[in-house]
């Protein structure tokens, strides 16, 4: 039998510091340092700022992993190399190949989106619960801050795009029409909470009903919602706040499910993958497997709701694969 790879990884997409140790599909750490209330006052993410955290932090989380996982003897290194903030990734990088360069080890180069697509084949340390049998053809759907894709996959590392969006993702209209309700930032989350107290009785638009294809807009509907807000200026009450909040989400999960349905007729994919951090939405996750129940098809996201959003252990799980088929990167990554 194989020896499976015991992989550290690094994550550094955008603004939390992450790394985590994986042997095979089993996580042995996962550590995320957020920066979120370092770029709190600015309403959203600062490049800068965010490379000179990680940059800091870096070290200190890669060292903390390690600790957690029993100070393992490594097989490789993986990193994120994209997409994502390009600050922020270099940061990651770097450390990445400083510390091949001093361990003589390997380097895997990560997509951050296959991370979120395989982030349900995450197993815990003692091996238990990740997903082991998948069914080809599978159907991805990730939706998370930057990001809003349907991705077919006939095999782990053979991947088909059928839609993505084609201005901001899901997440990003959250927080965006967050921010105009003075909810903060990262506001997606709150916006999402209150919605569940909420009723949908302000008429917003369904993106792109006209277009018949797998792609995704929701910048028409955060303007819809930035207009009415403009000229109604209404008195942001708590139950105005979650009554907004409730048709801008209805919005938001027609359109997302309209594309879903359509790409289920279409291609008909015998399992449902969900990934990215708005797959943290206990009412999305609800509305997806309705869905997918009509066609009978079962639906799988990670059971620990930090391997929904952004962590290195997502990227140790797709690297272990690469290492299987001896995917290795020049430890320069030019």
């Amino acid at each position: 039998m194989t020896k499976e790879p015991t992989i550290l990884s690094i994550e550094t997409s955008l603004d939390d510091t992450c790394a985590a140790v994986t042997c095979g599909r089993r996580v042995l750490s996962n550590v995320v340092s957020s920066q979120s209330s370092y770029h709190a006052d600015w309403g959203g993410t600062v490049p800068d700022l965010a490379k000179r955290l990680h940059q800091k932090w870096l070290p200190q989380v890669v060292n903390l992993a390690l600790k957690q996982a029993g100070t393992p003897q490594l097989d490789a290194l993986a990193v994120t190399i994209g997409p994502g903030l390009a600050p922020a990734l270099e940061q990651g990088i770097a450390y990445c190949q400083h510390l091949a360069l001093n361990h003589k080890l390997p380097i895997i180069a990560v997509n951050h989106l296959e991370g979120h697509l395989l982030s349900s084949f995450a197993e815990t340390r003692s091996g238990s619960r990740g997903l082991t049998k998948p069914i080809y053809p599978t159907l991805g759907f990730l939706i998370s801050g930057g990001h809003t894709e349907l991705v077919l996959m006939h095999q782990i590392g053979r991947y088909e795009l059928l839609g993505e969006t084609l201005d901001d993702a899901a997440g990003e209209a959250y927080d965006k029409v967050a921010r105009l309700l003075m909810l903060g930032y990262p506001g997606g989350p709150l916006l999402s909470s209150l919605a569940q107290s909420g009723t949908p009785r302000y008429p917003l638009p369904e993106p792109m009903t006209a277009r018949k294809d797998l792609n995704f807009s929701f910048s028409g509907l955060k303007a819809a919602a930035r207009r009415y807000l403009e000229h109604e200026q209404p008195a942001l009450t708590l139950q105005f706040t979650q009554d907004f909040a409730a048709s801008f989400q209805q919005a938001v999960f027609k359109h997302l499910l309209t594309r879903f349905r359509r790409a289920i007729d279409l291609y008909s994919p015998r399992m449902i993958l969900l990934g990215g951090g708005v797959v943290s939405n206990v009412a999305l996750r609800a509305l997806t497997r309705s869905v997918a129940n009509e066609s009978g098809l079962p639906v799988y996201f990670p059971s620990n709701k930090k391997l929904i959003t952004d962590n290195a252990a997502m990227i140790g799980i797709v690297a272990s694969y690469k290492f299987a088929r001896q995917e290795f990167t020049d430890p320069k990554l030019s």
